[in-house]
């Protein structure tokens, strides 16, 4: 029976138990246990398997694991390995991720619930003859945080930021062993609380937990943390110095995190859907983690099960359709024209060269243009190139995912500050209807002049017209009362933007990119086109007294207008 495609799936039991396709990244255990770390953080963009790796290491080392999760897999190949550690330790594993709230209160309250509920599977503690009547009494405190709405807030601070150093405790005591920790998504509680107003509470809150757990427990073993962000030490992790930190720009653990060409070669192979690797590459591939280029697997694993169900499905923005992707929004709205001339260079599949920051807090975020660069090649958004020197990076769009992602961004941006000026939107469109080519193309060219353009290095031809296409459509929109229809049947083929105005005035505007800058030569080709497909068919059909068809070419900033008149 073929493999399911783990589509969601974080849990690593349910690989093997119930029949999912596994990319095997087993031998990052083995490379965190011998680049030993007492404190071990990890950061990487959203979507590339932090989850999975940390549910993996807890599976690996909880006493009495199933052993059989790991039958044919790398790891088991390393004997004297797992003969030492796998089931051997007692492990902590708690996600972060849902530690939100409007207020503080609302947030340490989810936060007591996340740690209750870990407590609550040692439930053997409550009545263990290894610990004290006070030590049992302490558990039963812990697990009372499980209750979000009552026992909670009478649950004092002081006691939660303590809370994961007792249970390790207590845990030890009982195994006498030493604790794993595991936290998961440690940065989303300070994404929250910053985006919410009481991120210096949260801090504190964090750096005191953490500080505890991490930095005066003698019963810890290791500890691991994941997230997309690597928080200032001097924010949360204050006065330790067992930190190792491992972002993506570093070489070690570079493989262990995103699909290399190999594991997409695999799984393409697997499934059949060989034919289909370059495009994958060309949507998906591209970022670089140390000196290693990987997939995001979780648009592989989308667009294969797509494929799976339709052979001729086309590739989708899977990563970037998870987030509200509000971080490159704020980029594009405070960029300067230096910015915006470089946001233009990352479009064309260019370089820029940056000095980047890994160690941020989040109300430093939007200090700087530059500590938002820093973000953006955090989060995946961006990737490095290459360095320049110790901090500086070539930083580059990874793939034409991400790079339709900031197109889409720019026009929904232009968009919304065209329509802050309506007087100016309005003689624009109006310009159309009265065949005005002329102060048309001269307030297309103070739009394009204000705006970021597509340029033409490395982009497809088709996304430079779409992206044109997209401005001229989002401008034309703002006439409510007008008939705007874009790829619309008409005649022998599809026009790109075809208007009815109450006024029984036809529009028919075919656009052209002018890749080699003639701009007079676009126009003509794009006049003969409607020409000869006949666009302004459904015009005169539709009873159109005037009809006026524009070709309009662009290059880079400038753009040109042409008119041809037509009997109606």
């Amino acid at each position: 029976m073929r493999k399911k495609l783990p589509i969601g799936i974080e849990n690593f039991e349910e690989f093997s138990r119930e029949g999912f396709y596994y990319v095997d990244k087993t031998m990052f255990i083995a490379e965190l246990l011998r680049g030993w770390g007492k404190v071990n953080l990890f950061t990487r963009p959203r979507r590339f398997g932090k989850s999975l790796n940390m549910s993996m290491l807890k599976a690996f080392f909880e006493i009495d694991t199933d052993r059989s999760l790991f039958d044919g897999l790398k790891i088991s190949r390393e004997k004297e390995l797992c003969e030492k550690h796998m089931g051997k330790y007692p492990v902590i594993s708690i996600t972060l991720k849902s530690v939100s709230g409007l207020d503080y209160r609302t947030a340490c309250a989810a936060l007591r619930g996340v740690i209750g509920e870990e407590a609550l599977r040692f439930g053997f503690l409550e009545n263990s003859e290894q610990l004290s009547g006070k030590e049992r009494n302490m558990y039963q405190r812990l697990t009372e945080m499980e209750n979000a709405q009552d026992a909670v807030f009478s649950m004092p601070d002081a006691v939660l930021a303590d809370s994961l150093r007792i249970l390790c405790r207590l845990l030890e005591k009982h195994y006498k062993k030493k604790v794993i920790l595991l936290i998961d998504e440690y940065d989303v509680p300070l994404d929250k609380a910053f985006q919410a107003g009481y991120y210096d509470k949260m801090t504190v809150m964090l750096s005191n937990l953490l500080g505890n757990v991490m930095k005066t427990n003698d019963s810890l073993q290791f500890a691991v943390l994941t997230g997309c962000l690597r928080i200032s030490k001097e924010s949360i992790f204050t006065g330790l110095n067992n930190l190792k930190t491992h972002t993506i720009t570093g070489d070690r653990y570079d493989e262990y995190f995103g699909f290399t060409d190999e594991d997409v070669d695999r799984i393409l192979e697997f499934y059949h859907l060989s034919g289909y690797r370059d495009l994958i590459r060309e949507w998906y591939d591209g970022y670089r983690f140390g000196g290693v280029s990987v997939y995001c697997p979780w648009d592989v694993v989308n667009y294969c099960d797509a494929l799976l169900g339709n052979p001729e499905a086309v590739p989708e923005n899977y990563w970037a359709n998870t987030s509200g992707n509000a971080l490159i929004r704020r980029f594009i709205e405070r960029a300067d024209r230096q910015t915006r001339g470089e946001i233009e260079q990352l479009v064309a599949g260019e370089s820029v060269t940056k000095e980047i920051n890994e160690e941020l807090t989040y109300n430093e975020l939007d200090n700087s243009m530059e500590n938002l660069w820093s973000v953006l090649l955090s989060t995946g958004y961006l990737t490095s190139e290459g360095r320049i020197s110790s901090k500086q990076h070539r930083l580059v769009i990874p793939n034409r995912e991400i790079r339709s992602l900031f197109i889409t961004q720019i026009q929904e941006w232009f968009q919304e500050t065209a329509a802050e000026d309506m007087e100016k939107t309005e003689r624009f469109c109006q310009a159309f209807a009265r065949g005005e080519e002329k102060q048309i193309e001269e307030m297309l060219n103070e739009y394009l002049w204000d705006s970021i353009s597509v340029r033409d290095t490395a982009v497809q031809k088709e996304m430079q017209e779409n992206f044109y296409h997209g401005m001229l459509l989002g401008l034309l929109r703002h006439k409510n009362r007008w008939l705007v229809s874009s790829n619309a049947e008409s005649g022998e083929g599809y026009s790109d933007l075809i208007i009815e105005t109450p006024e029984r005035t036809g529009v028919v505007i075919e656009i052209k990119y002018a890749q080699d800058g003639d701009l007079e030569k676009g126009c003509d080709r794009a006049l003969a086109q409607i020409e000869e497909k006949r666009y302004d068919a459904v015009l005169l059909r539709d009873g159109m007294k005037k009809v006026i068809r524009y070709g309009i070419s662009f290059y880079k900033k400038s753009c040109r207008v042409e008119k041809q008149r037509a009997a109606g």
